[in-house]
This record gives structure tokens, sequence and C-alpha cells, in this order.
């Protein structure tokens, strides 16, 4: 499998000739849903759901489907019929030829404030586990965690101890549009051996459209 880091937090893999894409929301490429065979939305923020870029997916590929929370599927199910699945936690699926287990239900809160909307996270062949906007733990060994490292919603300690509690192989940045350059050697510091410590886990991050094998 191949994993694209687009800008913030969308991903795309691919296998077997076949592409999947996750979060293709307004902070990344314009094209970022283009190319792909299934599309997964965690929730409706628009850093991870923007309408017209998924519209454009969907369109340039009529095989394409979506998968999604309901606050998202209620939004764009009428434009696509038969092309836009509805899942919650526990839902497992195949998509494009991959099998998606779906976690979580609520997004992460940012404020108490604030009403907390749903968000689940997506664990992608049994390997890759993307959590959306929270720090959901999907119950089973994870090869590969997309880590979302800055956010209005959390802070370094907890992204530490989320991927202690996760124990991945590796960890891989998502959700840092906001993260400035000056401030990424401290997160890598922070994060990596000379941090406070996630051992066993090699922590990296990659630019927009720099890809890894899995």
């Amino acid at each position: 499998m191949k994993l694209t880091k687009n800008s913030h937090a969308c991903v795309r893999l691919e296998k077997d000739g076949r592409t999947l894409v996750i979060d293709p929301g307004a902070f990344s490429e314009e094209d970022a849903a283009l190319g792909a065979d299934a599309i997964l939305i965690t929730h409706e923020h628009p850093d991870h759901f923007d309408e017209n870029r998924l519209r454009a997916g969907l369109e340039a590929n009529p095989a394409a489907e979506l998968w999604t929370l309901r606050s998202v599927a209620d939004q764009i199910s009428a434009a696509f019929p038969g092309r836009v699945h509805t899942v919650g936690e526990g839902d497992a699926f195949t998509a494009a030829g991959f099998d998606i287990e779906v976690h979580g239900q609520l997004h992460a809160v940012i404020h108490p404030d604030i009403p907390r909307i749903t968000n689940v996270g997506y664990l992608v062949d049994g390997s890759v586990f993307h959590p959306g906007d929270a720090l959901t733990l999907p119950g089973r060994p994870v090869d590969t965690l997309m880590l979302p490292v800055m956010a209005p919603w959390n802070k370094v300690s907890e992204v530490i101890d989320y991927v202690r509690e996760v124990k991945p192989r590796r960890a891989i940045d998502i959700h840092d549009a906001l993260l400035t350059d000056l401030a990424r050697p401290v997160y890598d510091r922070m994060l990596g051996p000379a941090g406070p410590g996630v051992a066993g886990t090699d922590h990296s991050r990659l630019a927009p459209g720099e890809t890894v094998e899995l």
C-alpha cells in the first residue's frame, strides 16, 4: 500500500491500482479527491469536508463512492443517489478493495461551551488508522497511526499520551496546517527519541505530496 500525505488532514492510499482518499477538506489541495475510487469523511468541519472538492472527485469518477457519517451524508447524498453510504461506530465494509472498520462517535472537546459534533475514525486494512478530530483508541494493534498533532482541541501532552496508548509501529503527522515551520522542530523533538518518549514508535512527518510505502 502506498500512502500520500496531502495538506492538513487529507490522506491518499493506493493499492492494486485503486485509490482511497480520506478527508479532502478546505485546507487540502483543490484536486485532493480527484482520482479517488472511494472517499471517506470523518466529520463535517470544513477542514475535513469541503463539498466542492468532494463533488469534483465524485463527478470525475462516476463509479466513485463516499462513506461518511450522517451529518455529511445528508448534505451530499441527493446529488449522488446510491453512491453515498452512512456509517457509524462498529461498522465494517469494503471500499475500492480496502477493508474499513469504523471507530469513535464524537469530536474531541474544543471548549465546554461548544456543542460536540459526531466524528468517526477509519481503520484501513487493519493497518492504517485515521482518527479524524478525536483521540480515539481503535481497540486493536495499529501499524500506522495518522496523528493529529496540532488543533484547537489538543495539546502536545495529549498527543504524546495518545501515541503511547495506541502503540503504533509508526506515527505520521496530520492536522498540521496550523503548525508553523518555526514550531515543527519543537513537535518533532517532543514526539521523537529526544522527547518525553513514545517508545517503540517511529514518528515522522511528510510534506504535502510526499509518499511512503507501507
